[in-house]
């Protein structure tokens, strides 16, 4: 497996808390760090270009995108959401089920339980979770790559992998389809990306859904040494209560045991394999859960 857990802050949240640093030694005692904090897309960047071009990273990492989706869309795989209330007193929401491809290609997601649930503030049921587990994946393949405009925001280490982070945003909304906007991480190695950060956006406002969440951190996954799988998507919102209080809210999706749709065709299931040995792929990003 090409993967730790460790949890990587975006650029702004790491300026922003040395920013914070910085003014508090000036005025006296430092104030206690906040608990919560829904991160923003970065600003406008002013790096120096990439030490290759742009547009060459970008064609690789839309080729890379393409073989994953052709690989994405033959596998199973088994999914839970989880809804996090983070006060006092809080409670949490946990689904767990088999998410599968119909005859049509829409992914749906088969539950053999009942949801397990102790929200003390909002009440969700297995439909609206549903809709998350189908929401589209960002996924930026050579189609389509001529919708969005990109544009290079400098590098980041993320673990052992050294990354080119570009914005992404799309050239135009429409209301028939959601696009992605937000920012990618993408390996210098092996021209895959391996995080995003962002929304879908349209025409048409909110994100579909009843549930509140709109930003998701995506972290992939290395299968068979070439396929980037997302594995990992979290996002944190607020909700509001009849006193005008905002509470903090966490949704966490974890993706596992891939399997093609026949598995006898496709042989045994799909099952994280170790690169071969690079100083620069052996240590994928990925979040350390809390």
């Amino acid at each position: 497996m090409k993967i730790s857990f460790s949890f990587i802050l975006p650029l702004t949240v790491l300026l922003a808390l040395a920013f914070n640093a910085a003014a508090q030694d000036s005025v006296g005692p430092m104030a206690p760090p906040p608990k919560f904090e829904v991160k923003r897309i970065p600003a406008e960047p002013h790096p120096g270009p990439p030490p290759i071009p742009a547009e060459e990273i970008i064609r690789k990492f839309a080729a890379n995108e393409d073989l994953m989706k052709q690989k994405f869309d033959t596998y199973d795989y088994t999914q839970t959401i989880r809804i996090d209330e983070l006060a006092d007193p809080g409670g949490k929401f946990s689904v767990t089920g088999e998410v599968y491809t119909r005859p049509d290609g829409q992914r749906y997601m088969r539950v053999d339980k009942q949801p397990e649930t102790s929200l003390k503030i909002e009440k969700y049921n297995l439909e609206d979770v549903r809709t998350i587990s189908s929401m589209p994946l960002f996924v930026l393949t050579s189609p389509e790559i001529a919708n969005y405009n990109f544009k290079y925001v400098g590098q980041e280490k993320l673990d052992q992998l050294n990354t080119y982070i570009f914005q992404v945003k799309p050239k135009m909304l429409s209301r028939k389809r959601r696009f992605f906007e937000g920012v990618i991480w993408v390996d210098d190695q092996d021209f895959a990306i391996i995080k995003s950060y962002g929304k879908l956006v349209s025409e048409l406002s909110g994100n579909g859904t009843a549930l509140p969440f709109t930003m998701f951190e995506t972290y992939r996954e290395n299968f068979q040494g070439k396929y980037w799988l997302p594995t990992y998507i979290r996002s944190d919102d607020f909700i509001k209560v009849p006193d005008e209080q905002d509470v903090p809210v966490r949704l966490v999706i974890r993706s596992k045991d891939f399997k093609p749709h026949d598995a006898q065709a496709e042989g045994a299931a799909a099952v994280p394999a170790p690169l071969p040995s690079s100083p620069q792929s052996t240590q994928p990003a990925s979040p350390s859960p809390k």
